[in-house]
C-alpha cells in the first residue's frame, strides 16, 4: 500500500491539538483555532510571451485576524497547495502573537515555477494575482509580503496594481519592497538574523561561547544566508552548507571541517541561493549528497529550506555533538521526533520564534510605510533584536517555570493569546 503524502496543514493541526490538549482549551474555541477564517482558491489564466495562455491555481488564506490585521507572505512554488497555505497562514497567526506583534496570521501562493518564466510573466501573475485578492486585503485589513521565490520587485508589481485598483497611494499595502520605493533598511537581512539572535540566546543558556561553535545549514537562500552571515560574525564556524542546484535537480551539501569561507561561499551563489558545484572544489569544498547536511559534527544544526526535513527515517543521522536545533525554515521537524530530540538533549528553537524575524520586520516596514516616516538599519535591526530577545527570554522563563519543550512553551503562549483575543471580542 502506498504511504499517504505528506501534508504539511495535517502537521500544523497536529502541533495545535497537543497545545490545545496541554491549555485544556474548550471545544468551540479549539474548533475555531484549528481552520482559517476565511480562504479563497482560484483559477489565474496568465498569457505567457509565446502567445500561449496557461491557467494556474492561486490560493489565499487569512487564518485568524482577531489580534490584527492579518499579514502572511506570498510564494510561488510549482507544488504549492491549498494545505500549505492554510499550514503557513496557521504559523504566521502564532509566530505574530510570540513576538507580540498586533496582527494576525495568512498566506498566499501561486502553483508556478519561477525559474522557468520570464520577467514580463512574473509581472503579469503578480498583477492578476492582486486582481483576485485587492477587494479582501489592504493595508488596514490583510497585507502581502514575499516568500519562497517572490522578492522586492514582485511586491513593487503588486503595490502598484493595488494602487491602479484603489485609486490613491497605500505603500502599507505590502512588505518588502525595495528601500527606494518605500521599502524598509534591514529588511533583507532580518529573517536570518533573527534566527541567530535565538540561537545566541540559546548558546548563553547552556553557558556555550559562541566563537567555540559550529554549524551546519540547509538552505542558503535569504533566511539560511543571512542567518549564516550573522553566525560567521559572531566568531561561529560554518562547516557545512547545503543548497538546491536548479540545473541537475539536485541537492548538495558543501563541506570544510575547519571552517567555510562566508564571503567566498556567496562569491559563487546566484540569486536564489544556489551555490556553483563546479566552483566550489576550487574554494577547497567537498561536494556530498545534499541530505549530509544533517549529520555533521556541530553544535548546531540550522534547517533553512523546506518543511518534513527531520523525521523518524533521518533523525539517527543527527550527530551526538548536536546541542542546538534553531528551525529557521517553516515545520522542519516533524512532530514524531520532538520527544526523540528532547530525549537527546538537544534544545529546539521551534520555527514560529525562530523565523520570526521576518514578519517582525516586515510589521516595521508597515508601520513605516503608514506613516511615511522611514529608519535607518541600526535602529531597524536594533528593534528587531529587542523584540527577539525579549520574547526568547519569554518562552525560556515560562519553559523552566513549568518544565516544558521550549515548543510546548512557544505554542502555549501564542495559541493562548490568540485564543483570548478571539474571546475578548466575542468570536467565540
Amino acid at each position: 500500500m502506498d504511504e499517504k503524502p505528506f501534508n504539511l496543514f495535517e502537521m500544523a493541526q497536529k502541533q495545535f491539538d497537543h497545545c490545545a490538549d496541554l491549555l485544556e482549551l474548550d471545544y468551540p474555541i479549539r474548533e475555531f483555532l484549528r481552520i482559517p477564517m476565511r480562504e479563497v482558491q482560484f483559477s489565474l489564466p496568465v498569457r505567457l510571451d509565446s502567445g500561449e495562455t496557461r491557467i494556474l491555481r492561486g490560493f489565499h488564506v487569512q487564518f485568524n485576524d482577531s489580534r490584527g490585521p492579518t499579514k502572511g507572505g506570498i510564494r510561488f512554488h510549482p507544488l504549492e497547495t491549498l494545505d500549505t497555505i492554510r499550514a503557513l497562514g496557521m504559523w504566521m497567526t502564532w509566530k505574530c502573537a510570540i513576538v507580540n506583534l498586533p496582527l494576525g496570521g495568512s498566506s498566499s501562493g501561486v502553483a508556478c515555477d519561477p525559474h522557468s518564466l520570464s520577467s514580463p510573466e512574473m509581472e503579469r501573475i503578480c498583477r492578476g494575482f492582486v486582481r483576485r485578492i485587492a477587494h479582501q486585503s489592504g493595508p488596514d485589513w490583510d497585507v502581502l509580503g514575499p516568500d519562497i521565490m517572490t522578492g522586492p520587485q514582485h511586491m513593487l508589481w503588486m503595490l502598484d496594481e493595488y494602487e491602479t485598483i484603489i485609486g490613491r497611494k497605500s505603500p502599507g499595502f505590502v512588505t518588502g519592497k525595495p528601500v527606494h520605493h518605500a521599502g524598509s533598511q534591514g529588511r533583507k537581512e532580518a529573517p536570518g538574523y533573527g534566527v541567530m539572535i535565538t540561537v545566541r540566546e540559546a548558546l548563553k543558556d547552556l553557558n556555550m561561547p559562541v566563537e567555540k561553535t559550529s554549524a551546519s545549514f540547509q538552505g542558503f537562500g535569504l533566511v539560511g544566508m543571512h542567518a549564516a552571515q550573522l553566525y560567521h560574525q559572531m566568531g561561529g564556524t560554518i562547516k557545512c552548507v547545503a543548497c538546491w542546484n536548479q540545473s541537475d535537480c539536485t541537492t548538495y551539501a558543501f563541506r570544510d571541517v575547519k571552517g567555510i569561507d562566508f564571503d567566498r561561499l556567496v562569491s559563487i551563489t546566484d540569486r536564489f541561493g544556489e551555490i556553483d558545484k563546479n566552483k566550489a572544489p576550487e574554494m577547497g569544498l567537498e561536494v556530498l549528497p545534499g541530505d549530509a547536511w544533517i549529520e555533521q559534527d556541530v553544535d548546531i544544526l540550522v534547517p533553512a529550506a523546506l518543511e518534513n526535513q527531520i523525521r523518524p527515517d533521518n533523525i539517527s543521522r543527527i550527530h551526538p555533538k548536536v546541542r542546538i536545533l534553531a528551525e529557521a525554515a517553516n515545520g522542519p521537524t516533524n512532530p514524531d521526533v520532538d520527544a526523540e530530540l528532547i530525549k537527546r538533549g538537544i534544545l529546539i528553537i521551534p520555527d514560529i520564534l525562530a523565523n520570526a524575524g521576518g514578519v517582525i520586520c516586515s510589521y516595521f516596514e508597515q508601520v513605516q510605510s503608514n506613516m511615511n516616516y522611514y529608519w535607518s538599519r541600526d535602529e531597524v535591526l536594533s528593534k528587531l533584536d529587542s523584540l527577539m530577545t525579549s520574547a526568547y527570554m519569554d518562552v525560556s522563563g515560562f519553559a523552566r517555570k513549568n518544565s516544558l519543550s521550549p515548543r510546548d512553551s512557544v505554542y502555549m503562549l501564542a495559541v493562548d493569546r490568540v485564543a483570548r483575543s478571539c474571546q475578548d471580542r466575542g468570536l467565540i
